[in-house]
């Protein structure tokens, strides 16, 4: 009975955290702050697995890609209808005045996310389960800083399955950081 109030207790409060987080939103712009939260959680689950500061697991990658992935590209864009901009939403205007950029970063990030869910088994870089180097991951020949377009990504999501999950992971982050300076506005 215990474990049953203290589980209903704790729902509660995060529905609540929740609500006051998103300012009152409600309809469209709370349906892409929940799912801006969503990922949020997915690159909290991951990033410690990153820095090496627990376990590695596969699966929890493997999840978090998805999780990626479900809200990338056209899942993305559709969340951001012309005029639905302002309090409490932190878009930017930019977003509709450089709708072919934000539309981009949307489609990167699907890519990035099926090929992080690609390198999900070849672990970490540091533990040398890949053979890829340092310098292919940020920019020699066609690495992942390379050539044109989005981030200045030209890789496919099979490129980026062949990599260690780590760097897959940087260039998620790297996708979302690009589109956060872009086109969100800081919370007050």
């Amino acid at each position: 009975m215990k474990k049953t109030t203290v589980l209903a207790a704790i729902v509660a409060t995060s529905t609540a955290l929740t609500a006051f987080a998103h300012g009152g939103a409600t309809g469209i712009v709370k349906d892409r702050m929940d799912a801006m939260a969503d990922m949020g959680k997915a690159v909290k689950a991951v990033t410690p697995m990153m820095r090496g500061e627990i376990d590695y697991d596969a699966d929890v990658v493997r999840r978090a890609a998805a999780t990626f992935s479900r809200h990338a590209g056209d899942s993305m864009t559709e969340l951001f209808p012309e005029g639905s901009g302002g309090m409490p939403s932190e878009a930017k205007d930019a977003i509709w005045s450089k709708w072919e950029e934000f539309s981009e970063l949307a489609e990167q990030l699907g890519i990035v996310s099926e090929g992080l869910a690609g390198a999900a088994d070849n672990g970490l870089m540091a533990t040398g389960s890949s053979a890829m180097s340092t310098d292919t991951m940020m920019g020699g020949g066609s690495g992942m800083m390379g050539g044109s377009g989005a981030m200045g990504n030209t890789m496919t999501a099979a490129q980026i399955s062949e990599m260690p999950a780590d760097g897959a992971f940087t260039m998620v982050t790297q996708v979302c950081s690009a589109c956060h300076t872009q086109f969100r506005a800081e919370s007050q």
